[in-house]
């Protein structure tokens, strides 16, 4: 995973969001067994308090659920993991508008690079 943290969000937060970026892309499956809260806080160079964080957040949300004996694992919920994987396009798609707005770009501007994209995308494979 991708552990460099930007200065304008708390690490936590973009702990959490790397984790729910990896759950929703399957990078990390349905099932999969995370590892400890230390190995990960040492992998990610943080805190482990920070990483516990972390974890805890993304308990609340579902995406991943604590077995005392054997660690913490991904949930197997697929409808979960995607309404999880939907909130965060929606994220992106609304920050991306909010950066083409700011660029004094018309909505139909907007719709004719996305497609311009698609079609070159779709040519290059």
């Amino acid at each position: 995973m991708d552990w460099n943290f930007r200065s304008d969000l708390p690490i936590y937060s973009q702990l959490v969001e790397r984790i729910q970026q990896a759950i929703a892309s399957g990078a990390l499956p349905p099932g999969t067994r995370l590892s400890s809260v230390r190995d990960l806080a040492m992998e990610a160079g943080v805190n482990p308090n920070t990483m516990q964080r972390a974890l805890q957040e993304l308990e609340r949300e579902g995406l991943v659920y604590a077995n005392r004996t054997s660690g913490r694992f991904v949930t197997e919920d697929v409808s979960r993991i995607e309404a999880a994987k939907k909130a965060r396009a929606e994220v992106l798609v609304r920050g991306f508008l909010e950066a083409m707005n700011k660029l004094g770009c018309s909505h139909e501007e907007i719709l004719a690079l996305v497609a311009g994209k698609k079609e070159e995308d779709n040519a290059d494979s």
